[in-house]
């Protein structure tokens, strides 16, 4: 998967089209895959198209008014912030491409772990 830099801005016309999530949902955007194996042998685009909706690592863009707020769900407080990397369900949420990037709306209780670095976290 490439590199995300979470610190580098979206062009303010794609930032205007991002949606915003509401309620106990979240906005996350997926990493890009590579198009070539570490071998070098280039991945054909319906593999690379596969592997993007089945991904289950994340950025969390964007979180809802609600998220973490039922102290009944999350007795212990939120699971995840903005500007985490998260893992979650492979096929989970909503899926929206804006331009050529790909973005999920997620449910707060979806986030399975906080990973500190995505790079090399794959489904098995």
């Amino acid at each position: 998967m490439k590199e995300i830099n979470a610190d580098a801005p979206i062009g303010a016309e794609k930032a205007r089209q991002l949606p915003d999530p509401k309620g106990y949902r979240m906005l996350i955007m997926l990493p890009q895959m590579e198009e070539k194996t570490e071998g070098g042998v280039i991945l054909p685009d319906e593999h690379r198209a596969r592997e993007e909706t089945a991904t289950i690592v994340g950025f969390v863009l964007k979180m809802g008014d609600l998220c973490y707020k039922d102290p009944d769900k999350f007795p212990t407080g939120p699971w995840c912030k903005e500007g985490d990397w998260v893992l979650f369900r492979s096929y989970s949420g909503t899926r929206i491409k804006i331009h050529t990037a790909e973005f999920r709306i997620i449910n707060d209780d979806t986030v399975e772990a906080v990973v500190q670095d995505p790079r090399g976290v794959k489904r098995a």
